[in-house]
């Protein structure tokens, strides 16, 4: 990888740092808005047109995606955003469950270590105002500043580094629940109360909580 390709565990960042990153963090946006969906074929020209870059970057992008497991590069027909089937949706959802709870504890102990929580803070006032605004990209803008303050008051390399690994936008994508926003609100505003705590086990529930009510609200859309 290119010293200037940035890595997906900076994946909660908004602002780019080259045409690579562009087309890298865009596709990964994107999918949380569902511009793209698993599935869908990625056209190296129509991309470049979308992020005004060139081929180049394109290609350097969907390498580091499929690299990433976001992206399947298919012989002789291009590229196209990964389609889980049910057993490995249930796989991630299992693995962010345990990760998500691990991340809410580490935050939490951060806050008791003395870290502040005012970035947490103000990521919960941001979704809050998107939730009520009924603003979606505005929502998932705050879910990504709500993310990377749990990791930067964790202070976690590892969690840092796998965390945003785990294919969740994927999962969300995939399966385009209208409940799920309001679930999330509710949830986020649990895991940052015990985060702001400090209480680790707490955290910790809250967490893996979460991705339970996920999991849930998927299955009750599959089963139907």
């Amino acid at each position: 990888m290119p010293a200037a390709a940035a890595p997906l565990a900076d994946a909660f960042i908004d602002a780019p740092e080259s045409a690579s990153d562009a087309v890298f963090f865009g596709i990964l946006h994107g999918l949380e808005r569902r511009v793209f969906v698993p599935g869908q074929r990625l056209v190296e020209a129509d991309l470049a047109a979308r992020f005004d870059v060139g081929r180049n970057s394109v290609r350097e992008a969907l390498q580091r995606l499929a690299a990433e497991g976001v992206v399947e590069i298919l012989r002789h027909k291009g590229a196209a955003i990964r389609a889980l089937t049910v057993k490995e949706t249930m796989d991630v959802l299992e693995v962010a469950e345990r990760m998500t709870g691990l991340l809410a504890r580490s935050a939490a102990r951060g806050v008791a270590a003395g870290r502040g929580p005012q970035a947490l803070a103000r990521a919960l006032q941001q979704l809050r105002s998107a939730d009520s605004a009924q603003d979606p990209d505005a929502f998932a803008r705050a879910r990504r500043s709500f993310w990377r303050a749990l990791l930067e008051l964790a202070a976690n390399r590892e969690l840092r580094r796998l965390f945003p690994s785990i294919h969740m936008p994927i999962v969300y994508a995939q399966h385009p629940i209208a409940a799920l926003q309001k679930l999330r609100l509710r949830d986020y505003e649990a895991i940052g109360q015990a985060v702001a705590q400090g209480r680790e086990d707490v955290a910790d529930a809250r967490g893996m909580e979460h991705v339970r009510h996920v999991r849930r609200e998927i299955q009750r859309q599959l089963a139907s």
